[in-house]
């Protein structure tokens, strides 16, 4: 039996052009791209393209704006962390939200131990926070807002292009982690207004263990890693070569394709929301069905843990995560769930579902025929189910 994934969010698989072009590229012993000699010329080369690939992508100005590193966590930790400490002469006030990634909640809280004052701003039931709560909480100390463009649980997409504004009026240095969106809807970031933006690549189906942060020509901002002076003197260290040039190529083919694809997605959402009432009742969506990205739905199914849904759906070859990969393993209930004002037995009754280019009806369907018996078995076992039930 075929694995459905239903998991994208996680893993998305790797396309067969991207598997290809780095395979040639280990053939090839690409040398160092910092020698000097020609085959580390041959090295940066490549290396150079990749990087005008995923400036188009974001719509950067300058592929020198462009780091790569080594991917989402990297780039969060690196454009707050390095934006904080440049500009601490001036302020140590930071705004942020409550529904971030643990890659910033816990940059954040390192910094907080460093003298640096947070201020972690409320999002309403949708799952979005007001552009007005981000303008009030501005200070004269202010030097960083970090707002994720999309949330990795729920798919909710911010009103960044507003808050860029307020960052950008007030001169208030803007970062949003976007990798969840870069990729998978269009990402501009003169559009945005941001100053700092991080993406991953294995997001857009390129390799897992790269990914990039765009920094603003003219954006103060310390290294994370020192050492050498790679990538214009912002992260040091020799660069993944080879991984490189996979994101590139993948950045290249999500540009041609994102249209064709998001239409695909979308059209897959459209078909879940349809057709999950037919199997299942009692659950709430916790995705804000109006600001979203087309390929995830968040699902809390009432009187049950999601946990034990997913390894029931596991067991029939059908792959869905009950939060951030980020966050697995973790007992509590998923901190952004509780920050839409559910309650902790619906937060800990969630699921999440996310496709790819590579799904099909038909693997909606088995998703439906099994979750509706996986559901069902589990409620059957469910106290809270059963005393529902008998005060009904």
């Amino acid at each position: 039996m075929n694995l459905i994934n239903l998991d994208h969010i996680s893993a998305a698989p790797l396309l067969p052009e991207v598997k290809a072009i780095m395979i040639d590229a280990i053939n090839s012993d690409l040398h160092n791209p910092s020698s000097q000699h020609q085959a580390g010329e041959a090295a940066a080369e490549r290396i150079d393209a990749a990087r005008e690939s995923v400036r188009r992508l974001v719509g950067a100005a300058d592929a020198k704006e462009i780091v790569f590193t080594s991917g989402g966590t990297e780039s969060v930790n690196h454009a707050i962390k390095g934006a904080a400490m440049a500009n601490r002469s001036k302020g140590n006030h930071i705004i942020t939200t409550n529904i971030e990634h643990n890659a910033v909640i816990r940059s954040l809280k390192r910094l907080s131990g460093e003298g640096f004052k947070v201020t972690s701003l409320p999002v309403d039931e949708t799952g979005r926070v007001d552009p007005d709560d981000v303008a009030k909480a501005v200070t004269d100390k202010t030097i960083l807002i970090s707002v994720m463009h999309s949330n990795n649980e729920t798919g909710t997409i911010q009103p960044i292009k507003e808050i860029g504004a307020i960052a950008r009026e007030k001169k208030v240095l803007f970062h949003s982690d976007a990798v969840d969106s870069v990729g998978v809807v269009p990402v501009d970031v003169d559009e945005l207004n941001v100053d700092l933006l991080s993406f991953g690549s294995n997001r857009f189906y390129g390799p897992h263990g790269i990914g990039g942060l765009y920094i603003r020509k003219g954006t103060r901002i310390f290294p994370l890693l020192e050492g050498g002076v790679q990538e214009h003197n912002k992260r040091g260290g020799t660069e993944n070569v080879i991984g490189i040039i996979g994101m590139g190529k993948a950045a290249e083919i999500a540009i041609k394709n994102m249209d064709a694809r998001g239409e695909h997605l979308l059209r897959l959402k459209k078909y879940v929301l349809e057709h999950f009432p037919e199997y299942l009742d009692e659950y709430l969506i916790n995705t804000n069905l109006s600001y979203s990205l087309p390929d995830i739905l968040n699902i809390s199914l009432k009187y049950i843990e999601g946990e034990s849904v997913m390894l029931m759906l596991d067991g029939d070859g059908v792959a869905v995560s009950t939060k951030s990969a980020c966050a697995t393993g973790s007992l509590r209930a998923s901190h952004v769930l509780m920050s839409l004002g559910l309650s902790h037995a619906d937060a800990q009754g969630t699921i999440v579902i996310s496709w790819g280019i590579d799904n099909t009806r038909e693997d909606m369907d088995r998703f439906f025929a099994s979750i509706q018996e996986s559901v069902k078995t589990l409620r059957d076992m469910s106290p809270l189910y059963k005393n529902h039930s008998n005060n009904s």
